[in-house]
C-alpha cells in the first residue's frame, strides 16, 4: 500500500494499492507494444498531440497545483508555475523536435554518409518529488517527442501526482502505452532495469539512489542520465550589486521551501560586504510568511515530510556545535506539519556539514572569503557539481573564471540557475552525469546510427 501524507498537517489523502507483479508485466509489455507503432508517427502528429497536452495541463491548472501543493507542501503559487513550466516544454519540443534530430550529412570518401537518429524504445524514469511535474514533462517531452514510450516511477510520496500526470497524456489522446505512470516499490524498479524490454532510465534525486540505479543499469548494459544532488556555491564579490545579490539570492536559497537541487546553497561572500549581506539577508529571511501552501500570501510551505525536516535540523545543529553561528531561524516549530522557519548560518565553514552536505531545506550556509580565487577553491570544494553563481559588475572577468574554473554543470551571472528548455541542464561529479532540455536533452535517448552508400 501507498500512502498520499499531507505534511501541512500530517493527515492521510488517500492510499494506492501497489501493482502486482501480473499487472506490471502487463504495462511493460503495453509499452513495447506501443512503440513499435509511435516510432513510426511523424514529428507533426507527436507535436500535436504535445500541443494537446499543454491544453489539458492549462485546462487542469488550478487542480493540479492544489494535489502538488497537498502532496508535497509546494505553495500554491509556485504549485501553478510549475503547470505553466510543463506547458512551455511541451511547446517547445513540438516546434523543434523535428530540427533537433534532423539527419547530418557528412563528407566522406563515400557518395552518401549520413547520422541518423532513432528512439530506443522503453524508457524507465525514476523521478523524485520536489517538483512532481515538471521534473517528468523535462523528461518525457523530448523522449516521447523523439519517439520513444516512457514508464514512470514516481516518487512514493506523490502517487496522487503520478496518476494525474499519467491522466493528462490520456486526456491529450495519446496512443495507450506510450506513457504509464507505475506504483511500484524498490524490488520491482531492479526487475524493470534486468528487464530487456526496458532500454535506458533517467533518474533524478539522490546520489546514493543515482549509485544504486547506475550500478544495476551498469550490470545491464543500459544507458542511463542521472540529474542528482547539488551544494550550489554562489560567490558575491566586492563589486557586487549588493541588494541585487541579496534578492536573487534569498529567492534561489527559498524557492520550494528550500527544497531543490539547484537552489543557492552556499554563499562566498567577499569580507567587505560579508556584514551587510549577512543583515541584509536577515531582513529578508524574517520577512517571510510561513504557513499553509493554499495561502496565496505564504511564501513557505511545510517540507514535504517529517523525516526530511528533522534530519536538516540536525545538520544545522551539528553545525552551530561545529562553529556556526546561528543567524536567524534554527528552531522546530510547535505546530503540526513538517514546518521550518527560513534559517541562515555565519561563519560557515569546511568541515562543518553545512558546508560539506546537501541542505535540502530553508538554509542558508554563508562563508566570508578574500578573493575570487579563495571563492572558487571554496566554491569547488564539494563532491558535487550542479549549478553556481557569481555577482560582479565585472562580467569579463566573471565570464572567464566561470568558463575555466568553475566546476560545475552550470553558471548564472548576477542571477540564481533555473532550468530553461532552450539550455542544456545537468552536473558534474556527485551531481550526475548526462544533460536533459535544449538539443542535447532529447539527444541522450536516441541511436545516432551511421548510415554510408559506397
Amino acid at each position: 500500500m501507498i500512502e498520499s501524507i499531507n505534511p501541512k498537517n500530517n493527515k492521510k489523502i488517500k492510499s494506492y494499492e501497489k501493482l502486482s507483479s501480473n499487472t506490471l508485466k502487463e504495462k511493460l509489455n503495453l509499452a513495447h507494444e506501443s512503440f513499435s507503432q509511435w516510432k513510426k508517427q511523424d514529428f507533426e502528429k507527436r507535436g500535436e498531440l504535445f500541443i494537446k497536452l499543454a491544453k489539458v495541463l492549462e485546462d487542469n491548472k488550478e487542480e493540479w497545483a492544489k494535489l502538488i501543493s497537498d502532496e508535497m507542501g509546494k505553495p500554491l503559487k509556485q504549485s501553478i508555475s510549475e503547470i505553466e513550466k510543463c506547458q512551455w516544454v511541451c511547446q517547445f519540443y513540438s516546434e523543434n523536435a523535428k530540427s533537433f534530430l534532423q539527419a547530418e550529412e557528412i563528407r566522406t570518401d563515400f557518395s552518401t554518409s549520413q547520422v541518423v537518429y532513432s528512439p530506443l524504445g522503453v524508457l524507465l524514469a525514476v523521478m523524485p518529488w520536489n517538483f512532481p511535474f515538471w521534473q517528468v514533462f523535462r523528461f518525457a517531452a523530448p523522449s516521447l517527442m523523439a519517439g520513444n514510450t516512457a514508464l514512470l516511477k514516481h516518487a512514493s510520496n506523490v502517487p496522487g501526482c503520478s496518476l494525474a500526470i499519467e491522466k493528462a497524456f490520456t486526456l491529450a489522446g495519446f496512443p495507450e502505452g506510450v506513457f504509464q505512470s507505475l506504483l511500484i516499490d524498490q524490488e520491482q524498479v531492479s526487475d524493470l532495469i534486468s528487464n530487456p524490454i526496458v532500454r535506458a532510465i533517467t533518474l533524478t534525486g539522490s546520489t546514493a539512489a543515482g549509485k544504486k540505479v547506475a550500478a544495476q543499469a551498469g550490470e545491464n548494459l543500459k544507458k542511463t542520465v542521472l540529474e542528482l544532488g547539488g551544494s550550489d556555491a554562489y560567490i558575491i564579490l566586492a563589486d557586487a550589486d549588493l541588494e541585487q545579490a541579496v534578492d536573487k539570492c534569498s529567492q534561489s536559497r527559498l524557492l520550494n521551501t528550500g527544497q531543490s537541487c539547484i537552489a543557492a546553497k552556499r554563499f562566498l561572500v567577499h569580507k567587505s560586504l560579508y556584514p551587510d549581506f549577512i543583515e541584509k539577508m536577515k531582513v529578508v529571511f524574517e520577512d517571510k510568511k510561513i504557513g499553509d501552501p493554499l495561502v496565496t500570501e505564504n511564501d513557505l510551505g511545510p517540507m514535504a515530510r517529517a523525516d526530511l525536516r528533522d534530519e536538516l535540523h540536525k545538520q544545522v545543529e551539528a553545525s552551530i556545535a561545529n562553529g556556526a553561528e546561528l543567524i536567524t531561524g534554527g528552531k522546530i516549530p510547535q505546530q503540526k506539519g513538517a514546518f521550518y522557519p527560513p534559517t541562515i548560518l555565519a561563519n560557515v565553514k569546511p568541515g562543518m556539514l553545512a558546508f560539506d552536505e546537501e541542505l535540502f531545506g530553508p538554509v542558508a550556509a554563508i562563508v566570508c572569503i578574500e578573493s575570487i580565487e579563495e571563492g572558487i577553491e571554496l566554491a569547488n570544494q564539494s563532491p558535487y557539481g550542479l549549478g553556481g553563481g557569481i555577482f560582479s559588475k565585472n562580467t569579463k572577468e566573471s565570464l572567464e573564471v566561470a568558463s575555466a574554473d568553475f566546476d560545475t554543470g552550470s553558471i548564472f551571472i548576477n542571477d540564481f540557475v533555473k532550468s530553461d528548455p532552450r539550455l542544456p541542464f545537468g552536473g558534474v561529479k556527485n551531481s550526475g552525469y548526462g544533460r536533459e532540455l535544449s538539443t542535447m536533452g532529447i539527444k541522450e535517448f536516441v541511436n545516432a546510427k551511421t548510415i554510408c552508400v559506397l
